[in-house]
């Protein structure tokens, strides 16, 4: 893959080069600050790019919002987000820029990159048009269920396998997380299709709605 990085921490972003490279990635640029991203990701079209949330000057959001301006600037370019802390909002302000239509996000905290093999896992996934989300937020987002909650109709099998879905995983993975066969988790994925009312589409794009339904409530 074809990979932008932007990080200030310059020990990060040579180690997440020096990780890439010796996976078999071309790391096209290594960027210091949003504006460099978005120019960055304008030249090189990269198949997936990794960013900080927080960049100078202020060290808040400069990151997720230069991601957010990459993606409006080239539509559907894959973006994998790191943050040192999960903060529901951010993830819910870039899942926003797929409008429905797709193209790769992922929202995952620093500490996964030590976890070599799922990182790159999820950074495959993100580039393949996916949608990945850490699971510390995926706990957090049921933590603010409001009583209104459009998801109340899931059943809590459903629930389970509509946050792993939120992980970014396949039919096929998460059967096997929950120990269940594939036929058991795409008749699971209908009813929650079913009971969000989501429009009949391609199967993709409603698993992103479906996500955006889970992330937004």
């Amino acid at each position: 893959m074809r990979i932008v990085i932007a990080d200030d921490a310059v020990l990060l972003r040579e180690g997440l080069v020096r990780l890439l490279t010796e996976s078999r990635h071309q790391v096209v640029a290594a960027v210091g600050d949003g504006d460099a991203l978005v120019e960055a990701v304008v030249e090189h079209r990269p198949d997936v790019s990794i960013v900080d949330v927080r960049m100078p000057p202020s060290h808040t959001d400069e990151g997720l919002r230069a991601a957010v301006e990459a993606r409006r600037l080239v539509p559907r370019t894959p973006i994998l987000v790191l943050s040192q802390y999960v903060e529901v909002s951010y993830a819910d302000d870039l899942l926003a820029t797929t409008g429905g239509a797709g193209g790769g996000i992922g929202y995952l905290l620093k500490d996964r990159v030590a976890a070599i093999d799922e990182f790159l896992d999820a950074l495959r996934r993100v580039a393949g048009g996916g949608t990945v989300l850490d699971p510390e937020v995926v706990g957090q987002l049921f933590a603010r269920r409001r009583r209104d909650d459009p998801l109340r109709e899931l059943t809590p099998r459903e629930r389970e396998v509509l946050a792993l879905m939120a992980e970014g995983r396949s039919n096929t993975a998460i059967a096997r997380a929950l120990v269940v066969s594939d036929g058991a988790v795409e008749k699971h994925v209908r009813n929650i299709f079913t009971k969000l009312t989501l429009p009949p589409d391609t199967e993709q794009h409603r698993r992103v709605l479906a996500v955006l339904t889970y992330l937004r409530n």
